[in-house]
């Protein structure tokens, strides 16, 4: 439920953008999640193409280039519809490019659902500016893929990868904005896959709670309170293979809500014939929940497929 594929013309746009420098990406194709997936025995997985996003600036090719990775995906998924899903890609923080984008992906080219980025260009998904998007996405009662994006602010010790911590307090940040900005009240029905088991959120819930009694008006726009939000929320295990993780996400939502993924290719893959997910083990029985029956709430024609 956590896997990358890179659409040549996204690699091509991030290889022009690059100018030579890192691409920020690591270049993946679909040939390259056959064979994983043939290597560990996997029957279907649900691929986007990553970060960084679309938009570097230009919103007229920010719009192209969604396009072009849209359609491309969705010709991937054509190829080996039985085993494989997709979601597309919005241009924003144009909301109504990323309206038409999404009508496009959905109803046209057919893809499973939408992936988002925490935050655009500065903006953060729950802001009110983007709130016809998720109006739109709760009338779908869409399936939606919240990923982690380069935080908008230089960081304080530069030195340090912004894997290593970073992606996981932006994640944190978007869950945090959704909440208090009603977003999650008013659209209950969008199904939301949170990475890396939520980031840092699941550790931080009732901290993250606390807020609702320091703040009366921030309270008002979650009547339900913070700890119902994030349980409703769906979180998979990309690169979160760990018992502490597994536990804390586990204090907020239920086994059902978890789904398997390994956000390849930036996971380390085991040596083959070894399992891919031993922390998966202190689950028992739970196991094949999380290994494959929990995605049929997000991907139902996959699971059925399969």
């Amino acid at each position: 439920m956590h896997v990358h594929v890179t659409p040549g013309a996204y690699l091509d746009e991030l290889r022009r953008i690059s100018q030579g420098r890192p691409l920020g990406t690591v270049p993946s194709s679909i040939d390259g999640l056959c064979e994983l997936m043939e290597r560990f025995e996997l029957d279907g997985a649900v691929f986007s193409p990553g970060p960084p996003g679309v938009f570097f600036g230009e919103q007229g090719r920010a719009n192209e280039l969604a396009r072009a990775v849209n359609e491309e995906t969705a010709a991937l998924v054509r190829s080996n519809r039985e085993r494989m899903a997709a979601l597309a890609i919005l241009p924003l923080p144009d909301v109504e490019a990323a309206l038409d984008e999404l009508a496009n992906a959905l109803d046209v080219l057919e893809l499973d659902g939408v992936f988002l980025l925490s935050n655009v260009a500065g903006t953060y998904l729950g802001d009110p500016a983007w709130g016809p998007l998720f109006d739109e996405l709760e009338r779908r009662r869409a399936y939606v893929f919240l990923h982690p994006a380069m935080p908008p602010h230089p960081l304080p010790l530069a030195h340090h990868p912004v894997w290593l911590y970073e992606f996981t307090f932006d994640t944190t940040r978007a869950l945090v904005q959704l909440i208090y900005s009603g977003t999650l009240e008013r659209c209950p029905n969008v199904r939301i896959q949170v990475a890396h088991l939520g980031g840092t959120a699941p550790f931080l819930a009732h901290r993250i709670a606390s807020l609702a009694d320091r703040e009366p008006a921030l309270a008002d726009q979650a009547p339900a309170g913070a700890l119902e939000y994030l349980r409703r929320l769906y979180y998979d295990t990309g690169l979160s293979n760990n018992a502490v993780a597994l536990a804390s996400t586990l204090e907020v939502t239920p086994l059902e809500h978890v789904v398997f993924g390994s956000d390849w290719p930036y996971a380390a893959l085991p040596t083959q014939g070894s399992d891919p997910a031993p922390a998966l083990d202190s689950l028992g029985t739970g196991r094949a929940a999380v290994d494959g029956g929990n995605a049929a709430a997000l991907v139902p024609r996959l699971v059925t497929a399969g």
